[in-house]
């Protein structure tokens, strides 16, 4: 969220949107779509995705604006849902597709081939793209987004313990991609 907008004009332009005032919505867009942007284009590892997946984070929020009930600040609020919403395409796309980009993934984190100009190094954010779905799931919202294992299994479905080992598994990987 911006600077200017502060917490209780936050509040303030929430309760109008909430009252339907469509303006007042389009403000906290303006305002927080630079949070939750880089969010989906992580999560999802393409922009034109990402993109889709920002118009149905604010979709949904327009919807469920109601339901907001300002016991955290909208900025979290909107940050879980644009994580449910990048969850929830992933699901959609069902668990067949799932399997084969994660053996896809796998086969495009081959160590690179000894570069002919030593100074050449790996886009971090690219890197971050080509690692499995799950791994890159956890390490986003663990490393990028500051959330703890509970926070995650909760919100993914999975144990804490896998999300340790997906965690360790993508730093890892990361590692030997980026040559570290």
């Amino acid at each position: 969220m911006s600077a200017g907008t502060g917490a209780a004009g936050e509040r303030e332009l929430v309760r109008a949107a909430q009252a339907g005032d469509l303006p007042a919505f389009e403000q906290l867009y303006r305002s927080a779509v630079g949070l939750v942007y880089p969010i989906c284009l992580r999560m999802a590892g393409s922009a034109a995705l990402a993109e889709e997946l920002t118009q149905d984070v604010f979709v949904r929020a327009w919807r469920k604006l109601p339901t907001f009930r300002s016991e955290s600040a909208f900025a979290t609020w909107l940050t879980r849902l644009a994580v449910n919403v990048v969850l929830t395409e992933r699901r959609d796309r069902g668990r067949r597709e799932a399997r084969l980009a994660f053996s896809d993934d796998l086969d495009s984190l081959a160590p690179p081939a000894p570069a002919g100009h030593p100074g050449t190094a790996l886009d971090l954010e690219k890197a971050i793209a080509g690692l499995p779905e799950q791994a890159r799931r956890v390490f986003i919202l663990h490393d990028v987004e500051g959330w703890g294992h509970g926070e995650i299994a909760r919100l993914t479905g999975l144990a804490v313990g896998t999300c340790k080992s997906h965690l360790h598994r993508a730093r890892a990987l990361l590692r030997e991609v980026l040559g570290s």
